[in-house]
């Protein structure tokens, strides 16, 4: 599973982009950071590496709602996801 993991301090969210076991821990182990996403910058900073996103989803990875959505915009759209 290809998704979001929280991290930063209270109130001011940063997410990585992270292949991980669908059963495992929002913030668990995971087997590769794949990208950051930051919805606190005024146009939303959204950084992916989109070549890595597309080996783990030829191998069986699925993306969670969310990461697809950051996946299908633009970066300089990125505000409107959020």
């Amino acid at each position: 599973m290809i998704r979001l993991a929280r991290v930063g301090a209270r109130k001011q969210p940063h997410y990585r982009v992270v292949v991980i076991e669908k059963d495992r821990a929002r913030n668990g182990r995971s087997v590769e950071v794949v990208g950051t996403y930051n919805p606190r910058t005024n146009p939303a900073t959204v950084d992916l590496k989109r070549d890595r996103i597309d080996y783990w989803t030829s191998n069986g990875a699925q993306l969670s709602e969310r990461v697809g959505k950051l996946m299908s915009v633009k970066p300089a759209e990125a505000a409107a996801v959020a």
